[in-house]
């Protein structure tokens, strides 16, 4: 188990190194103090995964180094049971100079790898990397995807009771980042913790059993990863709004009876006025048959005049993953403006050959779009609005994953074609 309990630390800005000599000196103040990390505290407990959240700057890597024991907090305790290991920056403990089996051995030795024990395991880590010949080479000459075979390979052979992993796991390959997370799995069933640090947020939603959201080195979000997830998704939508009327960020939106407990982003110059899921027939519907047609149906009316909007449509499982997303600006559509006190309805009409689960909807109304689905102004977005469940379809074929890709298959028997000809 790992417990943290309210650690801090900053750091000392410099503008140039000469600033630290004349500090020395002259006993005078030439630094700016920045605060890191401020009064963080968390739990995670045994086969447990704590996803770690935030945009560049937040802390999170500092605070990784921190529960590796390479960054000492300013304050606050750490309590951890057993061994920690993990793959933080790329080339950590290594030596470019040296061989990679020479760093299997200083680098296993770092990690609290006995001499016994490494010769037990080099053989089992050279393999999980396969790097082949290239171990006995320097360091120098591997690309960052084979330092990151080598790392993984030696800290997960470390059999550490917590893993944390950082955003180095992405230089790799994709084969290799699969069989990395294979193990990680195989890892946390076996009963290890995982602090997991990513921009990923489908595999933050995967992975974690919980979340925390870093800003400014502050905690300012805990809880299920796909809440979590959504509120910073909200955090950054708002950043880009450049609007008039400034976003506000709801946890918990409250406006119709129908539409409680919703979180999402609103600048209050649209209202979502109904929304509604039927079937082919027009009839509102709570559940359909897989590969049926679905239409969605909802109305904005617009507290502004709007020279450019466009309409937005989400889909998430169970697991809060994205199934399907898309803005009637990405798909080239030409909208006519709306006026202040105008009521527009949008529908969507779809096959929807998901398979069996619970689906949920989410819906955005944006102004002006630009690039690739940007706008310049985003006035409305509600996740998770109503939910609808899937049912499985008796004339379907069966089959595993998201959605049926309805397939043709041919089989040509190569004899029978022979003897024909």
């Amino acid at each position: 188990m790992i417990k943290v309990e309210a650690i801090s630390k900053q750091f000392k800005l410099y503008h140039s190194p000469a600033d630290r000599l004349r500090e020395i000196i002259f006993r005078r103040s030439y630094h700016k103090d920045y605060q890191v990390l401020d009064n963080i505290s968390f739990e995670v407990h045994e086969g447990e995964t704590l996803g770690i959240i935030g945009q560049n700057g937040a802390g999170k890597s500092t605070l990784l180094k921190i529960l590796s024991g390479i960054v000492i907090p300013d304050s606050g305790s750490i309590h951890i049971d057993g061994k920690v290991t993990g793959l933080l920056e790329l080339g950590t403990g290594f030596n470019s100079e040296m061989t990679g089996l020479e760093n299997i051995y200083m680098n296993g030795t770092l990690l609290g790898i006995t001499k016994v024990e490494l010769e037990e395991k080099k053989q089992a880590i050279i393999d999980f990397s396969e790097l082949g010949n290239f171990i006995d080479e320097p360091i120098k000459t591997y690309s960052s995807g084979m330092v990151m075979r080598l790392a993984f390979s030696i800290a997960i052979h470390a059999d550490p009771t917590c893993f944390l992993v950082d955003e180095a796991l992405s230089v790799g390959d994709a084969y290799f980042q699969q069989k990395c997370m294979r193990k990680i799995q195989e890892f946390r069933a076996d009963g290890g913790s995982i602090i997991f640090v990513s921009h990923d947020m489908n595999a933050v939603k995967t992975l974690c059993d919980m979340a925390i959201m870093l800003d400014k080195g502050r905690n300012i979000d805990y809880g299920e990863p796909k809440e979590v997830v959504d509120f910073y998704q909200n955090m950054v939508l708002k950043k880009m709004h450049q609007g008039d009327v400034p976003v506000q960020v709801q946890v918990k939106k409250v406006e119709k009876e129908h539409m409680t407990n919703k979180s999402g982003i609103l600048t209050g110059e649209v209202e979502l006025v109904s929304f509604k899921i039927c079937n082919e027939n027009g009839e509102e519907i709570a559940y359909i048959e897989s590969g049926n047609i679905i239409t969605i149906v909802y109305e904005i009316k617009a507290l502004k005049d709007l020279d450019e909007p466009h309409y937005g449509l989400m889909i998430r499982n169970n697991l809060g993953l994205s199934v399907f997303e898309t803005n009637t600006y990405c798909m080239n559509i030409k909208t006519e403006k709306i006026s202040k006190g105008q009521t527009v309805k949008i529908e969507w009409v779809m096959d929807f050959p998901l398979s069996p689960g619970t689906y949920s909807f989410s819906v955005g109304v944006a102004n002006k779009g630009f690039d690739r689905g940007s706008f310049e102004e985003y006035l409305l977005q509600i996740q998770d609005l109503e939910f609808i469940k899937v049912l499985s379809n008796t004339h379907s074929i069966l089959f595993s994953g998201i959605f049926n890709m309805r397939p043709e298959v041919k089989i040509t028997n190569n004899e029978q074609r022979q003897e024909r000809s």
